[in-house]
């Protein structure tokens, strides 16, 4: 972002963390209509810039605010999320908005269906600010959406417009998916905190599916607290997504606020892509090694992983081929190339192979498992390098998709950066199902930076 856009006075308090707004929000000291209108100047202010946005209507996202304002006055019980501005990937239905894919296919789809995870914002109080760019389809086509931090170079895909919000102080929280690296990159790229929860953790239900093995919601935020704030929000049992399991209510900001009973352990791992890294990211991730010393060992992951992203390809060409067969058959002049290029690989896969590839899921989580008996974390790049310069590409994936085949949690944390001066994200990845332990091991790496 700009020093122009940092010192820009009419977002002084959507600047603000997600925390320190909720805090304001509930004791009166800022109302959601004076939250809202900041919102609002600061996207009219650089919109035009970053395109982040695919439907935005400012009457509707003050009378929600209005709403909120008139539920405090009433005195009614305020959720966790009271009057806290929401942007929503455009593949993910809002009842009364838009849900386009970014494809000219459904340009006209308007549902009159929540999905679940937006019933569940609606019922936390948070006010839905409208709905963020994705790239076509939530695939590899760049979308419109520019890097806040410098507008010639992409945001990452396919969660672009809702990075770019978050990172653009458009809105405090925003909400993607990840299918192969759609929410861990572009917070690199984009310079936030993103979130990609274990598989399972977070309803799907009217979302556009993509991979029923792979598809995962995730979130972004300014800060590692907003992240676990909306985080317990969403993370709720939903029988209508069949991959979810019978859970307790999530509790990660409890859990991230406890001491760790040990300093944490960290295994650097540097995955099969790590030649895929840029020279600038293997120098900065040596210095980081080196200031954590004896908190961190290299670990190599064994020879079954070296399969793992031919694997993720298999599993996710497939599915993308099944799921958009009826728009490749009778829409096809209205996809582009890439799209196209990925339905028609996934139709060659193999039923053999397709099976195989599903299947090394739960061995390679089993290797995983026995690895991190001994620490609390994998670090490891949540992308090859600082986000690229252009727009033929959303920059490369290639360190997020095991972590995603194995459906295990993890966090971008925006904490480096590169010779050019753009973000440089680091990963933590840790156990399935571990996901608030995660955040108080991120927590602790945090402070010990600061320190």
């Amino acid at each position: 972002m700009s020093d122009e856009q940092k010192n820009d006075p009419g977002v002084a308090a959507s600047g603000d963390s997600a925390l320190e707004l909720a805090a304001a929000l509930r004791e009166g000291r800022l109302s959601s209509v004076e939250l809202a209108d900041a919102c609002l100047n600061h996207i009219a202010a650089h919109e035009d810039d970053i395109l982040a946005w695919a439907c935005l209507d400012p009457k509707i996202f003050r009378e929600q605010a209005e709403n909120a304002d008139k539920a405090r006055a009433r005195g009614q019980p305020l959720g966790a999320l009271h009057g806290l501005p929401v942007g929503i990937k455009d593949i993910i239905d809002v009842a009364g908005m838009p849900t386009t894919y970014n494809s000219p296919i459904y340009s006209g789809r308007r549902p009159v269906e929540d999905a679940s995870m937006i019933s569940l914002l609606r019922e936390a109080g948070a006010v839905i600010a409208g709905k963020t760019v994705t790239t076509e389809f939530a695939l590899l086509e760049p979308s419109e959406t520019r890097n806040p931090h410098d507008v010639k170079h992409t945001p990452g895909g396919s969660s672009a417009g809702s990075a770019a919000a978050v990172a653009a102080g458009m809105v405090p929280l925003s909400i993607g998916t990840q299918t192969g690296g759609s929410v861990i990159r572009p917070a690199s790229f984009c310079g936030v905190y993103g979130f990609k929860p274990s598989h399972g953790r977070i309803s799907r239900h009217r979302v556009l599916r993509h991979s029923s093995y792979l598809d995962t919601i995730g979130v972004f935020a300014r800060t590692l607290g907003d992240m676990a704030l909306i985080a317990d929000v969403l993370m709720a049992y939903d029988s209508r997504d069949p991959d979810m399991r019978m859970t307790g209510r999530a509790s990660i900001a409890e859990i991230m606020a406890e001491d760790s009973p040990d300093e944490p352990k960290f295994a650097f791992v540097r995955s099969p892509v790590w030649d895929e890294a840029e020279d600038s990211t293997k120098e900065a991730f040596r210095e980081l090694v080196e200031h954590l010393g004896e908190r961190v060992d290299l670990v190599t992951l064994p020879t079954s992983f070296d399969y793992a992203s031919e694997y993720h390809r298999r599993i996710m060409d497939a599915d993308i081929a099944r799921q958009f067969e009826k728009d490749f058959s009778d829409h096809n002049d209205q996809l582009s190339d890439s799209v196209k290029e990925i339905i028609e690989r996934g139709r060659k896969v193999s039923a053999v192979e397709y099976i195989e590839a599903v299947e090394s899921i739960a061995g390679l989580n089993d290797i995983l498992e026995l690895m991190l008996e001994d620490y609390d974390a994998i670090i490891t790049p949540s992308a090859p390098g600082e986000a690229p310069e252009g727009f033929e590409t959303t920059g490369n994936p290639a360190f997020c998709k095991i972590w995603t085949l194995c459906g295990v949690p993890a966090i971008n944390l925006p904490i480096l950066e590169g010779p050019k001066g753009l973000p440089l994200g680091v990963q933590l990845v840790s156990h399935k199902d571990d996901d608030a332990r995660l955040f108080r091991t991120a927590r602790w790496l945090l402070n010990s930076l600061e320190a």
